[in-house]
């Protein structure tokens, strides 16, 4: 009997640890700080660095595992990732492989091949679970801002209520299911400012905005808000997005259903104000880090 959290810890731990260690010595730190950094020991770091530590190729070869160390490597030698969010974004990731038929799931039934001709549909975690669908957006949320925070001249497209970026979990019903910034992101002397850690129901106007389009047909899971500009607008759909204007004087979810209505495929939605009502760009797409590239590749 071996249960598939013995291959997460005898087969994957090993492995990212061992190439996390290398991508973080091959950016400049010392042992001590890749000890430090990782939570292990010294001793345990130069075992990695001399291939003392036994590690499975099939896991280090895998696409998602490289791009995670890559990018945990990067976030972590900068200091703009702390250890934590590194371990949340690597449980996730480890949730994801044990779902059936992934990678984790299937080296668990090579090792128990009994598994595989069990009768009922055997799955080792749900992978549809609430837990899980709230890191992925929280995780997702994270990358989605350090791609704005990293961007060049986003501060100028932050409007003077604030941005921003929000994502909901697949079944999204009210606010409380849609995670953002809380606090909104602002611009501090040219500079884009993330107050916190993405959390669930602190968005209520930008997230009002996205379950309205959804509501109405969008198959939106994410969205920003930034300035209005015509200028703007006009660039995005040279870039193939379908815009939609809605009228925000009224209700806003309405009026956003409406628009959606009239333009099932749009991914902008936009409102050129009013009394007292600042004019505003609703930026949407699949997920935080799609809408993030979008307004990235517009600066």
């Amino acid at each position: 009997m071996k249960f598939v959290e013995e291959i997460v810890v005898e087969e994957f731990l090993p492995t990212i640890r061992s190439q996390l260690a290398g991508e973080l010595r091959e950016r400049g730190l010392t042992q001590s700080e890749v000890a430090e950094v990782l939570g292990i020991s010294q001793s345990a770091v130069s075992k990695y660095a001399h291939g003392d530590v036994a590690t499975n190729d099939r896991i280090a070869d895998d696409d998602r595992v490289q791009e995670l160390v890559t990018r945990l490597g990067e976030g972590l030698s900068s200091g703009d990732m702390s250890p934590v969010q590194a371990l949340v974004e690597i449980e996730v990731l480890v949730r994801d492989l044990e779902s059936p038929g992934d990678l984790l799931a299937t080296l668990h039934e090579t090792s128990v091949p009994q598994l595989a001709e069990h009768d009922a549909s055997f799955r080792v975690h749900d992978p549809e679970s609430a837990v899980r669908s709230s890191e992925r957006v929280r995780s997702s949320l994270r990358r989605g801002l350090r791609i704005l925070e990293n961007a060049s001249g986003f501060a100028g497209l932050i409007p003077a209520v604030g941005s921003n970026l929000v994502a909901c979990v697949p079944d999204a019903e009210d606010v409380d299911d849609v995670a953002g910034v809380p606090g909104r992101i602002f611009d501090v002397k040219g500079r884009a400012t993330v107050p916190g850690e993405p959390e669930f129901g602190v968005s209520e106007h930008v997230a009002t905005v996205l379950l309205a389009a959804r509501r109405h047909g969008s198959d939106a899971a994410a969205a920003v808000n930034v300035r209005y500009d015509p200028a703007l607008l006009d660039e995005l759909a040279e870039r193939g997005h379908d815009l939609a204007e809605f009228d925000e004087s009224g209700d806003v979810a309405s009026s956003v259903g409406a628009a959606v209505e009239d333009t099932p495929t749009a991914t902008v939605l936009y409102q050129t104000g009013g009394e007292g009502i600042e004019p505003l760009t609703y930026v949407l797409g699949p997920d935080a880090e799609a809408v993030a590239r979008t307004i990235r590749e517009l600066l």
